[in-house]
């Protein structure tokens, strides 16, 4: 009886402990729960709710149901132009961007402190202001006075003036040199992360079986960097389809609105910059913001499902 006693005395001290730590950890998490609530989940419901109504801020709003939806779909086709042209910058960016990223992680990924040096160098861009990028990149596209077009007309490859911004595809190629110049650094660091994570003892047998670098990359390094790779690449798809300030300052959606992408078509309507009415539209561009978060779920969720496997076995 006595132990029965000592037991029971011990798992009511359990769940007390049990019970203290978890009033605790609520307590730590409050402030963050807190702040999600208020900036988070409540400017998601305030946009679905305002997707039902047409309002431009200045009249009484008035309910409208589905008309927004509708209009979206069926008769305004600048808006999935504008949704197409942002895959393409993204599937642009993702080949470029990515393989750039995982080999100068590679290469710098020891302790040297000449690596030290250049990985500060390739991180750089990343915190630099994207308004900054924007302007810079303009500056030097540009096509009368641009050192681009100084430069290859001093090497004699081409004797005229590009127009870069006179072109939808000369005009996404700045997009996507601009944007993958800010954004690799951020991914090559992810990278070394992840590299440095595997351990060397690894490698170390596979220098004495003789296995060569590129088959140890091949081999070893790829498969057990697949889950860093993993969430690396859902980020940058994520923060790729967002993207809209390098847009707006860059070029703005010219030529005739053909480097739109959708986010920055998005942010047009709402702050009547550019579109094709000088009011503002808060229900249409909230509409359009729903559509849009759909589609991005949808696409990481089947991103997700076609990855499930990946790094599952390392």
């Amino acid at each position: 009886m006595r132990i029965l006693k000592l037991v029971k005395q011990k798992n009511a001290t359990v769940k007390q402990s049990y019970r203290q730590d978890t009033v605790q950890s609520y307590l730590m998490l409050a402030p963050m729960l807190i702040g999600f609530a208020l900036f988070t989940i409540y400017p998601m419901v305030w946009l679905i709710r305002w997707s039902w109504f047409n309002y431009d801020g200045i009249s009484p709003p008035s309910f409208v149901g589905i008309d927004n939806y509708v209009r979206a779909f069926t008769r305004d086709s600048l808006y999935w132009d504008s949704l197409v042209n942002t895959f393409i910058i993204v599937a642009a960016k993702f080949v470029l961007e990515i393989p750039l990223a995982l080999f100068l992680a590679v290469v710098l990924n020891s302790g040297k402190k000449i690596n030290s040096l250049f990985r500060t160098l390739f991180f750089s861009p990343t915190i630099v202001s994207t308004a900054i990028v924007g302007i810079v990149f303009f500056l030097m596209f540009e096509p009368f006075l641009g050192s681009v077009n100084q430069l290859l007309k001093a090497s004699h490859i081409i004797e005229t003036n590009i127009n870069w911004f006179g072109n939808k595809w000369l005009a996404d190629s700045v997009i996507v040199i601009a944007s993958v110049w800010k954004g690799f650094g951020m991914n090559m660091i992810f990278f070394i992360m992840g590299l440095q994570n595997i351990n060397q003892e690894i490698y170390e047998c596979a220098d004495i079986d003789g296995v060569s670098k590129w088959t140890r990359f091949t081999k070893i390094t790829l498969p057990l960097l697949a889950p860093t790779g993993k969430v690396i690449m859902m980020l940058f798809i994520v923060n790729s389809i967002k993207m809209s300030d390098l847009v707006l300052v860059l070029t703005n959606g010219q030529p005739g609105g053909s480097t739109e992408v959708v986010m920055s078509y998005t942010f047009k309507y709402f702050f009547s910059y550019g579109a094709a009415d000088a009011i503002s539209q808060y229900g249409y561009s909230s509409a359009l913001a729903v559509i849009t978060a759909i589609i991005l779920t949808i696409v990481v969720s089947l991103y997700m499902r076609l990855t499930r496997n990946v790094g599952a076995y390392y």
